[in-house]
């Protein structure tokens, strides 16, 4: 199981105990704020795209109420935001829809982004590779043991403040 895999992930950094497996769903954002007891918007929704290419992915980890601006997305990457398809999720990331995140990935050439829709708050809850699991981090955490290739801003929709 996925949520397994992310534990054992993060015993390199002594935080396996710190991913909370929930009694209720957690696979969207409003049920994972429900969930964690947050508001929506300090949930870290992890998106994941096509890479230029079309051979692989790359996430794009991004606040609750954040949308991906397409306009800001291909001034970043060169291309048309393109969604992997459900299928495509397990064969490059490894984890199900509702709770993909940026650790314990199965290919190492998936590269993460992290959006600054995120910074406003002092931490976030990403999922931890199931649909009913979650962890809470600092954004220099989440930096940190997502391996992020770099912050970057391509969303728009949310609150600038906290």
């Amino acid at each position: 199981m996925s949520v397994e895999l992310v534990k054992e992930y993060f015993k390199q950094y002594n935080k396996e105990n710190d991913v909370v497996e929930h009694d209720v769903s957690s696979a969207t954002v409003e049920l994972a704020a429900e969930a964690v007891g947050v508001i929506p918007a300090r949930i870290a929704k992890t998106l994941s795209f096509k890479n230029k290419e079309g051979d692989s992915a790359i996430l794009i980890v991004t606040a609750g109420d954040a949308k991906i601006d397409n306009k800001k997305f291909k001034e970043e990457f060169g291309h048309k935001a393109k969604m992997l398809t459900p299928e495509e999720v397990i064969e490059y990331i490894g984890h199900g829809i509702g709770g993909v995140c940026p650790f314990a990935l199965k290919n190492d050439d998936v590269l993460v982004y992290l959006d600054v829709s995120m910074k406003r708050f002092s931490t976030i809850f990403p999922a931890a590779g199931s649909s009913n699991s979650s962890i809470e981090l600092t954004c220099d955490e989440l930096e940190k043991f997502s391996k992020a290739t770099k912050w970057i801003d391509v969303c728009k929709g949310y609150e600038e403040t906290e």
